[in-house]
């Protein structure tokens, strides 16, 4: 019978990969907690919110799908119809039929999803010159643009 090595030796919790990911992601948790209270102080809107409105004022036509939105987003389907709701309920998002398809939907920022998304951006460039501009460099910046986009283009 062969015995099958443990994992420890195979894989072990000091590999690079490993500890690289865990970087990844506490990073990521860290800034995402961090930018979340930020800005529910500063313009008491949540995460989850500022980012639909930010990818809404980013679409080209100014109104995504549902499902192009919980891409986007990393959620899933339902969650997004739920946040959406929320979005819609506080006046900031809009449902649009598609004239070209009846069954599907488009999700539009309002002029009021504007103006609150103008506010949290304000918070948003402060918190990034506090916690990325002061603490990487020009060169270091581009470099990690580069390093996350060529990450990111291998979905």
């Amino acid at each position: 019978m062969t015995s099958v090595a443990p994992l420890s030796s195979v894989c072990p919790s000091s590999d690079e990969r490993v500890t690289l990911f865990a970087l990844l992601l506490d990073t990521n948790a860290r800034l995402s907690r961090s930018f979340a209270t930020r800005l529910e102080e500063g313009c008491d809107i949540p995460l989850a919110w500022f980012e639909v409105l930010l990818q809404l004022r980013r679409s080209p036509e100014g109104s995504l799908k549902m499902n192009e939105i919980a891409d986007a987003i990393v959620h899933s389907t339902g969650g997004t119809t739920r946040l959406v709701d929320r979005l819609e309920e506080a006046q900031l998002v809009e449902r649009q039929h598609c004239p070209s398809d009846r069954r599907a939907i488009h999700v539009a920022i309002t002029a009021t999803g504007n103006l609150k998304l103008d506010d949290a951006l304000r918070v948003h460039v402060d918190y990034l010159d506090e916690h990325l501009s002061s603490r990487l460099t020009c060169d270091e910046r581009s470099e990690l643009t580069v390093l996350l986009t060529k990450l990111n283009a291998a979905r």
